[in-house]
């Protein structure tokens, strides 16, 4: 059992209001709402940066860094963007930029690095629009991979893995493994209830999931999160295997009838009753920190 678990808050997303009614766009509402979350006990804030006309995702340093120094001016809290225009650009290195540059003004402590590609098909057989005209394919080819854990690991941010498939996880920590100099990836399980990739949210697919990062990442952190799913009532599973748990508007059904706040407070009551405490970013950075780094076979 975890003795603290960590709650991450994935407050918007790439859906734009038409999908996801409540999310918050602008700097302002980001910030706001980021700093709502952390003191209903959320320790990690993940926001994608949006146009504030349209609500579609870009990758604008200036404004990740509006809600990053905002929020944390108030509250400690990791905060960490998805700062990259969509398409997503063909230039590898372009993928990274505003990553690199937030880590340059001594913002940034993690940073998205997705280890593998993926289809995102809803169960419904159709291809939501999200990374524009190809047809709902998420391409992260092998060098970009590479190049972004080279990154990782000569500006010291630590990966922070969304694995939509099982692969992810064998993936990402051969990059990590490539460059051990890296900080250590957070592995976070992607289930989900409306889109066919990964697995839905059942306690036989967390534990498939952590059998495979405790054979090839050892003591890795790990939590369970997604895309068009409910992730709560797998926080008892979570905790008694040492887990952690991320929530939020990104993450939730749509439309979801709950607010980011109100996703937290429930995280916070469902990790309280299974016998644990939520982490504070202090907490999280320390754990990090103590990680060592195993030899892990392949598997």
């Amino acid at each position: 059992m975890a003795k603290k678990t960590w709650i991450e808050v994935a407050i918007n997303g790439a859906w734009t209001r038409r999908l996801q009614p409540n999310i918050p766009i602008t700097a302002t509402e980001v910030t706001k709402e980021g700093v709502a979350c952390v003191k209903a006990g959320a320790a990690v804030v993940h926001a994608h940066t949006l146009d504030p006309d349209s609500g579609k995702q870009n990758g604008s340093v200036e404004n990740c860094t509006a809600f990053m120094d905002g929020i944390r001016s108030q509250v400690d809290a990791i905060v960490y963007p998805t700062a990259v225009d969509i398409p997503l650009p063909a230039d590898w290195m372009a993928r990274y930029t505003t990553t690199v540059e937030l880590r340059k003004r001594g913002l940034l402590e993690w940073g998205v690095l997705d280890p593998g590609s993926c289809n995102f098909y809803l169960e419904d057989a159709s291809a939501p629009p999200l990374f524009g005209n190809d047809g709902g394919v998420y391409s992260n080819p092998n060098g970009a991979l590479e190049l972004g854990i080279e990154l990782a690991a000569k500006h010291k941010f630590h990966p922070a893995y969304a694995c939509y498939e099982p692969g992810f996880v064998r993936q990402g920590a051969t990059l990590h493994r490539k460059q051990p100099t890296a900080p250590v990836p957070i592995y976070r399980f992607m289930f989900s209830s409306g889109f066919t990739f990964s697995f839905p949210p059942e306690e036989w697919a967390l534990e498939a999931y952590v059998k495979l990062v405790g054979k090839v990442a050892p003591g890795a952190p790990w939590m369970a999160a997604g895309l068009v799913v409910d992730v709560l009532p797998l926080i008892p599973k979570i905790v008694a295997l040492g887990g952690h748990v991320r929530v939020g508007l990104e993450d939730a059904p749509f439309p979801s009838q709950r607010t980011n706040v109100k996703l937290v407070e429930a995280a916070v009551n469902a990790i309280q009753k299974a016998g644990s405490e939520p982490a504070t970013a202090t907490d999280i950075r320390a754990s990090l920190a103590a990680y060592k780094m195993p030899a892990a076979n392949a598997a």
